[in-house]
């Protein structure tokens, strides 16, 4: 028999539809082999999983690098942030993302700089989404899909009011309509939303300030659960209307999940995604600043309607919606409990603590079982977008990207905890953490183990997005 590169043995493989003791063999970067540890190939070298859990390695569908908020301009910012952020990914268990462009210009012109960037600092293979906020980009969704990218996020009234200096335009149903439309007749094609109704946050805000709140429950009051529920019923009317397919991304409330069970009952194409944030804290924690992003975290209630949508496939989808930037920038100087209304909006580190947050409290608290969030984190985000079977399941000819996974194994979210830019703040910081990764494998080489990483920055694929099945040439 052919002595392969590696191999993971004494294991417990979770692969789609079942979970098997054994083990699975990779060669040339490849899976050759999966099932018990008598039937792999002999190999250079070989990983005594003791037990533990193998999955697929993680897919972080939702993350924001090289925004201007801190020293550099967008693509110097872009490749800084693929270098540190990705090196987190590595270490929490992530071996693919795709990451939002964002910027006024034209997206096509520089496709080769944002393909460079990844391939030149990534740990990790990656995609791209676009975000269509310009009329320009509005031009260029048919050459965008031609490069690979083939999903496309709009900001459906929301940010006329929030955060300015990102110079995002909101849009209107009009817009929304169009963008619908046209991606309705793409292969693939799919249109994210960002769904919050500013119009009514803003009257909320203007109160809520008047009164003197700057506590994060008043973040939440600001804009309340019917906020987002009422985008997401306008989202799914549009979508209905024009036959398109349409993804909510980071849905973070009970009302969104019983929005989205109804129309996907009815056939509407509408697909939901959520945090772990969202289903692991809510608006009473003291959390300060740390704990201000948007949509906001919500009660109790929604928590649990998220991880009752998330096992019964009404929420499909899981991501972090991770947003680097570094710590004076977020609280303004002002610290943990500045400016509620003046610390901008988002998570930080959020690819790193993705896997063991998810596994901690989904797997351990019994709120979900194994294959089911392998699924959600795994293979349906591989399938949503167009990467499926090379990525997101530890099948025959899938990439060998792999992470072994010990259940029992702890750590509490300090500054040590993350590899990423900026280590010191995030929603889960001061928590414990249970079921955290061992080994990480990317394309068949271990580059993390037991904590330390084992390989040099770059080297990793742009992947354009398939074409039912087929890869884009």
């Amino acid at each position: 028999m052919t002595t392969v590169d590696l191999r993971v043995v004494n294991a417990r493989v979770v692969t789609p539809g079942q979970t098997l003791v054994g083990g699975v063999a990779a060669d040339d970067g490849e899976i050759v082999a999966v099932g018990s540890d008598r039937s792999l190939p002999d190999a250079e070298r070989t990983i005594d999983a003791e037990g533990n859990y193998l999955v697929p390695g993680f897919i972080d569908p939702h993350v924001h690098w090289g925004l201007s908020r801190y020293e550099f301009e967008y693509h110097e910012g872009l490749a800084h942030d693929f270098e540190t952020e990705t090196r987190g990914a590595v270490h929490g268990g992530v071996t693919t993302v795709v990451n939002f462009l964002l910027q006024p210009d034209p997206y096509v012109p520089d496709m080769d700089y944002f393909v460079e960037a990844g391939e030149e600092n990534s740990y990790i293979d990656f995609a791209y989404h676009a975000i269509i906020h310009k009329d320009p980009h509005f031009e260029e969704i048919d050459a965008l899909a031609e490069e690979g990218v083939r999903s496309f996020k709009i900001f459906y009234n929301w940010y006329k009011h929030a955060s300015p200096e990102l110079g995002i335009e909101h849009s209107d149903a009009g817009r929304v309509y169009r963008l619908l439309d046209q991606v309705a007749d793409i292969d693939g094609g799919v249109v994210m939303f960002h769904a919050e109704n500013e119009d009514l946050a803003y009257e909320l805000r203007q109160d809520l300030q008047e009164e003197g709140r700057n506590d994060l429950q008043a973040w939440t009051e600001a804009s309340p659960n019917i906020t987002e529920a009422m985008q997401i019923e306008s989202i799914a009317k549009l979508t209905e209307f024009t036959d398109s397919t349409a993804y909510i991304v980071h849905m973070s409330t009970g009302e969104g999940v019983d929005i989205c069970r109804r129309y996907q009952q009815q056939g509407v194409d509408i697909n939901a995604e959520t945090l772990p944030a969202f289903l692991a804290h809510t608006n009473d924690e003291d959390l300060g600043v740390w704990g201000k992003i948007s949509p906001p975290l919500r009660e109790q209630w929604s928590v649990d309607k998220l991880w009752q949508g998330l096992r019964e496939g009404v929420v499909d989808y899981a991501g972090t919606d991770h947003c680097p930037h570094k710590k004076p920038f977020k609280e303004k100087e002002q610290g943990k409990y500045g400016d509620m209304w003046e610390a901008i909006p988002g998570d930080n580190n959020g690819i790193e603590y993705f896997l063991p947050a998810m596994m901690s409290e989904g797997v351990n608290e019994d709120r979900v079982s194994m294959e089911r969030l392998v699924e959600v984190c795994a293979e349906n985000n591989a399938k949503r977008w167009g990467l499926y079977p090379r990525k997101g399941a530890l099948v025959e000819g899938a990439d060998a990207d792999m992470v072994v996974v010990d259940m029992e194994k702890s750590a509490v979210v300090d500054d040590d905890f993350y590899h990423t830019m900026e280590p010191r703040y995030s929603t889960f910081h001061g928590d414990e953490l249970t079921g955290l990764p061992t080994h990480t494998i990317v394309g068949g080489e271990v580059v993390v183990e037991e904590g330390t990483l084992r390989v040099e920055k770059g080297g990793r694929e742009y992947l354009p997005r398939y074409d039912d099945g087929v890869p884009l040439e």
